[in-house]
């Protein structure tokens, strides 16, 4: 009989979304939104819908603005079902606006 414990099993494909963190003020959280495009089913005018996804960010790495790829995942809390799987692109942040802000 052979050994299940050994041999992990393959997960299932899961879903894949990427989109732009809208916020990070949350512990181990950020704030997705992720943009679908569509054709009106009637009309055929293209559509521009947004969702706001809650991800698990463990390391933190993500910061607002930044372009990310999330992956669906068991449930985490009330709203987490995501997980951050990479940044994608990382925001380029103004040199002036940091300095003017740690003047403050």
């Amino acid at each position: 009989m052979p050994d299940t414990a050994k041999t992990e099993a393959p997960r299932g494909h899961r879903k894949e979304r990427v989109g732009k963190v809208l916020a990070n003020k949350m512990a181990k959280t950020i704030v997705v939104q992720v943009e679908r495009r569509f054709p009106h089913p009637k009309y055929k005018k293209v559509i521009t819908s947004y969702a706001k996804f809650y991800a698990h960010d463990e390391k933190g790495d993500a910061k607002v603005g930044d372009v990310v790829l999330i992956q669906e995942t068991r449930p985490l809390s009330k709203l987490k079902r995501w997980r951050l799987k990479e940044v994608v692109e990382h925001t380029k942040e103004d040199p002036s606006h940091t300095a003017a802000a740690a003047a403050n």
